[in-house]
């Protein structure tokens, strides 16, 4: 057993001193900079991710592959848990505040958890170029998706099905900017489900968490009300991320020279943007975060294709 903390140990200074390496590398940059700039960057994240409720991880993983001077494999797996500190740090107060519902989080999440393994195991197997490609493909999907996507602040719903109402699925929260309660249900809870596998899949294969994919299923699909959908995205974070997290971690692919000042500022960043949440309304920077994901995700596409 010791042997094995040995080996693991010796593993993970190598790949430290790999990592440090590429930064000291950068020419006229001390190898210090890359750690102050991602506590930065990932403050600003964090603000955005909060309000979006698109997990931090999303934006985190196509920018600081295109900007910052690190391996793929250890930028996703920082990206897991930039999007698990992000959810840790928001749900509390999204759920003492009632725009979550556990009710709703626990059999979306048990699906989507189970599947992120399957995904992450697939995305440490596959070459960096093919990787960074279809990274880039996706980054630029979700920015279209986005633009196509009409979110609804209150959806009209039609009766609930039966898993939803077996399962009481439903509540109330407080709209500021109206000073009414607003009551909730959802519907097409089953297609939900299958639709959130997929969607692990996807999270744990390129590190960049699921909520770019939770707020438009929680809203459109399942009628969530705008809100709700951001709030329980945010809290089916810190469950489907955890799975994915502990194989990359298992694999050395989580470093702490990347990972502890990103989310230190991840976490800091969205417990502003969980403050602004309250008054501001989330579509009010979609356009923000359009334009951050069409530039990360064609990006990431070019390096991948070798044309960057």
């Amino acid at each position: 057993m010791i042997e094995n903390l040995i080996a693991h140990a010796s593993t993970l200074f190598t790949t430290t001193n790999v990592a440090v390496a590429q930064a000291a590398g950068t020419p006229g940059v001390p190898w210090w900079v890359w750690p102050l700039a991602l506590l930065a960057t990932t403050f600003l994240i964090g603000i955005v991710a909060a309000l979006a409720g698109v997990g931090g991880s999303v934006l985190y993983v196509p920018i600081v592959s295109s900007f910052f001077p690190f391996n793929l494999d250890f930028i996703r797996g920082s990206g897991l848990f930039v999007a698990l500190a992000c959810s840790l740090s928001a749900a509390p107060k999204l759920l003492k505040s009632n725009f979550a519902s556990l009710r709703l989080v626990i059999p979306l999440a048990l699906l989507a958890s189970a599947s992120s393994i399957i995904g992450a195991l697939l995305g440490l197997s596959l070459p960096q170029s093919i990787l960074k490609t279809l990274l880039g493909l996706l980054i630029t999907s979700i920015a279209i998706l986005f633009i196509f996507s009409k979110n609804s602040e209150i959806p009209k719903i039609g009766h609930p099905d039966a898993l939803a109402r077996y399962l009481n699925i439903g509540g109330a929260y407080f709209e500021t900017s109206s000073g009414k309660d607003v009551t909730w249900s959802v519907w097409r809870l089953p297609q939900g489900l299958i639709l959130f596998c997929g969607i692990g899949i996807i999270a744990g294969m390129f590190g960049i968490g699921a909520g770019w994919a939770n707020v438009p299923v929680l809203n459109l699909l399942l009628g969530a009300p705008l809100k709700i959908a951001v709030g329980t995205s945010m809290s089916l974070l810190a469950i489907t991320d955890t799975s994915a997290a502990w194989i990359y971690l298992n694999q050395g692919a989580v470093l702490p020279i990347i990972t502890v000042p990103s989310v230190l500022g991840i976490m800091a960043g969205s417990r502003v943007g969980v403050k602004l949440l309250r008054t501001a309304k989330p579509k009010s920077i979609r356009y923000i975060v359009i334009l951050m994901l069409l530039f990360a995700g064609l990006k990431s596409l070019l390096d991948g294709l070798g044309w960057g």
